[in-house]
């Protein structure tokens, strides 16, 4: 964290001290053209501090991150996982698809939270639920009503929250590493999915896979056809 941030459970610590079981959401991989939402969910219980080193996921180096991961995960009290595929963004529609991967991260933990702290400006637990006519249903929601505290730079302000998006960054990363072995021409092993020169050369030139975001109007991302 930068300087200012002197006290990563600054939120953290009243709501533990008051007896919630407090979880810290993230998300990675909205902006990709390309693979999973990945949301990470890592609860608090105690007063610990976290480990050393800790920051905004974006800020941190590969090896950074997986060298945080283990440490994460044994300061923890629990912490999960949980991605939408591309299909189902294509399907849902960015916003509830977000949402369906942060149920499934906090469906996966063995303790229910009763507060979270969320990254951003809106509650990512929920979304409308309007699905075209003839689309598969998502999920409930089962987690629409947990009370919450929204933090813009969560990442960079709340450990729990950092901790989640590092946790989902380190699994996501891997996760497009295996990926690209399948689709080398699109280089998804250095660009994890997202914009750069490299795969918008390739989806030029060979069009998209079943693990692009087909809805995300790639033809306007990748601009005239090659001819």
């Amino acid at each position: 964290m930068d300087e200012r941030a002197t006290d990563l459970l600054e939120f953290e610590r009243p709501l533990v001290q008051r007896g919630e079981v407090v979880v810290g959401v993230d998300e990675v991989g909205r902006g990709a053209l390309a693979g999973p939402i990945t949301v990470g969910a890592l609860v608090v219980t105690h007063e610990a501090p976290p480990p050393p080193g800790l920051n905004d996921s974006k800020l941190l180096t590969p090896s950074q991150r997986e060298n945080l991961a283990d440490p994460l995960k044994a300061w923890a009290t629990d912490w999960s996982l949980g991605s939408a595929s591309a299909h189902e963004i294509d399907s849902w529609g960015l916003r509830l698809a977000l949402a369906v991967a942060a149920t499934r991260a906090l469906d996966g933990l063995t303790i229910r939270p009763t507060y979270a702290l969320l990254d951003g400006s809106f509650n990512l637990l929920t979304s409308p639920l309007d699905v075209g006519f003839g689309v598969e249903p998502p999920p409930p929601l089962t987690y629409s009503r947990l009370p919450f505290l929204a933090l813009v730079k969560g990442d960079r302000r709340s450990a729990a929250i950092a901790g989640a998006a590092v946790l989902a960054k380190v699994s996501r990363d891997q996760w497009m590493r295996d990926l690209g072995e399948h689709f080398p021409q699109f280089q998804w092993g250095a660009n994890k999915g997202y914009g750069a020169a490299a795969h918008l050369d390739a989806l030029r030139r060979l069009g998209p896979t079943g693990e692009h975001r087909k809805s995300w109007k790639l033809p306007d991302v990748i601009g005239p056809q090659a001819p």
